[in-house]
């Protein structure tokens, strides 16, 4: 039975399209929808990606070209739906799948997906803005406001996700005024000590870490377009943190 090589690129490339959704490098993403074609035999498929498209591309046996191009939106970072992705891509290339299995297999792993409630995401704010509030040199009570205000962050960043019609860069300036705000107001309440160990501890939540990690990553791999892209967002969102934490702060430098 032939080969159905429509079929088979719109498969490679959701699966490719997924990985990047999951915050995958551009490496990863290449290699592994490259490593999908040449499983199912295809010697002539060629993958293109940066952070936001991917592009793949085969010729078949017959010389017919066909090739699928798809935007990749928004997105953060999962790590758990990640490493699902990354296990069955491995799996079908040491033991390709009937393409009905393929799919479904796909759509196992995006339902199967583990969303964590919103009460364990503050809970996760609380002990990780209070924790580097402490690392960085405060007192206990410094490091329950840096929880406090952390949890303050993941609420306000929470409602502007849900409610759509913001970037990135808007969520995390808004967020880190709110959070800022929060610790303002303990400070003044006499409830912290040290206002700078609170601020700082509690920012940690919103730095790119990981963005910045990938940049790196890609950069040292040889995607240079993809590592710079990361690059600029993990800046820009820096700028956005510096903008809405000093705004607070110059703003209750006036009124006090």
């Amino acid at each position: 039975m032939e080969l159905d090589y429509d079929r088979l690129v719109d498969l490679v490339t959701d699966l490719g399209y997924r990985l990047l959704q999951t915050g995958a490098e551009i490496y990863r993403a290449e290699e592994s929808v490259q490593r999908l074609l040449q499983a199912y035999g295809v010697t002539t498929g060629e993958v293109f990606a940066i952070p936001n498209c991917l592009i793949v591309s085969l010729t078949t046996p017959g010389g017919q070209p066909i090739t699928r191009v798809r935007r990749v939106g928004p997105h953060g970072t999962d790590i758990a739906r990640l490493e699902a992705y990354n296990a069955f891509c491995r799996s079908v290339c040491s033991q390709p799948l009937p393409f009905d299995r393929f799919q479904a297999r796909m759509d196992e792993i995006a339902n199967s997906h583990l969303a964590f409630p919103t009460p364990v995401i503050l809970l996760a704010h609380l002990v990780g803005g209070g924790a580097y509030s402490l690392f960085y040199g405060g007192t206990l009570s410094d490091g329950l406001c840096g929880g406090i205000s952390c949890v303050a962050a993941g609420l306000c960043f929470m409602f502007m996700s849900k409610v759509g019609g913001s970037n990135q860069f808007i969520r995390t300036l808004v967020s880190g005024a709110a959070l800022t705000l929060c610790a303002l107001v303990l400070f003044q309440l006499g409830l912290c000590g040290n206002l700078d160990k609170v601020i700082i501890g509690a920012l940690m939540v919103l730095v790119p870490g990981i963005i910045f990690t990938n940049a790196i990553r890609n950069v040292m791999a040889g995607d240079l377009t993809s590592g710079i892209n990361k690059f600029v967002e993990a800046l820009l969102i820096g700028v956005s943190i510096a903008l809405g934490t000093g705004f607070v702060l110059g703003l209750s430098g006036l009124l006090m």
